[in-house]
């Protein structure tokens, strides 16, 4: 098994939205903003390669929503999907499977593009089968007022259509060596990826934990719908992980990519924090 980083871009949101009611005295220590208190947040994916399978976990905010949008996002960085893909030697038709943790913009956007006539969509990875949780799929198509404006018909609706879309419906193994927990905190049926080789375990932590501030279980973002969800999940979820000496891979910290985790008197806490081409 391989595991690669797969850098997307940058967006920035606010500092008091990634963190809600922790104050900005405490949170500032723990990750940068700028002096709009904007904090620059990753997207990152992974691409998992075990024997013909190439998994690709979430895919950033493609390009097909308006300028006028994307100017709220504050996108930045060099990277974008399909060079950093590109960058390690795979092509979009390598791709055998797409695992959305859930269907907010800027992790499903880069599945579907325009076409070359500009009328319509086409898939980006066309040999791929997408798979998303029922229970978010639901969502999607019946949303909250709350959620409404993080969800677009254009970034899932074509692959339906396709017919390359998959639903789960329950947590458990969904590949060999790649299983999928489901938690509905952040929103119903986010799906966390956990991924196990012979020399260790992976957690890919998407918006459940989106970055090393965010992991004592009371720092909680405020795009959390259920808080309380949240706070149950991730408490259950980082005893397990300091048990089992699983990695937590970020998908939004900017500074860090991955780190283990340790108990303390005060809480389970962030340990070492390294690249994930540091792991061995």
């Amino acid at each position: 098994m391989e595991i690669y980083n797969i850098e997307t871009g940058n967006f920035k949101c606010d500092g008091g939205a990634m963190f809600s009611v922790v104050p900005k005295l405490l949170w500032s220590r723990k990750y940068p903003s700028d002096e709009d208190n904007l904090c620059n947040c990753a997207m990152r994916s992974m691409l998992v390669v075990d024997g013909e399978r190439k998994i690709l976990i979430d895919n950033g905010t493609g390009d097909k929503q308006s300028a006028e949008f994307f100017k709220h996002h504050h996108l930045n960085g060099e990277a974008d999907l399909l060079s950093s893909l590109a960058n390690i030697g795979f092509q979009p038709t390598d791709i055998t499977d797409v695992v959305f943790t859930h269907l907010h913009f800027d992790h499903c956007g880069g599945a579907v593009k325009h076409n070359e006539k500009g009328d319509g969509f086409e898939l980006v990875f066309p040999n791929a089968t997408h798979w998303v949780s029922k229970t978010q799929w639901n969502n999607f198509s019946s949303p909250n007022i709350r959620e409404a404006d993080a969800y677009f018909q254009e970034n899932i609706v074509p692959i339906k259509e396709a017919g390359k879309l998959r639903f789960v419906e329950k947590e458990g193994e969904l590949f060999p060596n790649f299983e999928v927990r489901l938690v509905n905190g952040h929103t119903p049926g986010l799906m966390v990826s956990i991924i196990k080789n012979e020399n260790f375990t992976i957690v890919f932590a998407g918006d459940f934990i989106p970055t090393t501030a965010n992991v004592p279980v009371k720092w909680l973002a405020s795009y959390d719908l259920n808080p309380i969800a949240s706070l149950h999940e991730k408490e259950v979820f980082l005893k397990e992980a300091v048990e089992n000496n699983y990695i937590l891979f970020f998908q939004h910290d900017i500074v860090t990519e991955c780190c283990s985790l340790v108990q303390t008197p005060r809480g389970i806490k962030v340990d070492k924090c390294f690249s994930l081409a540091d792991i061995k």
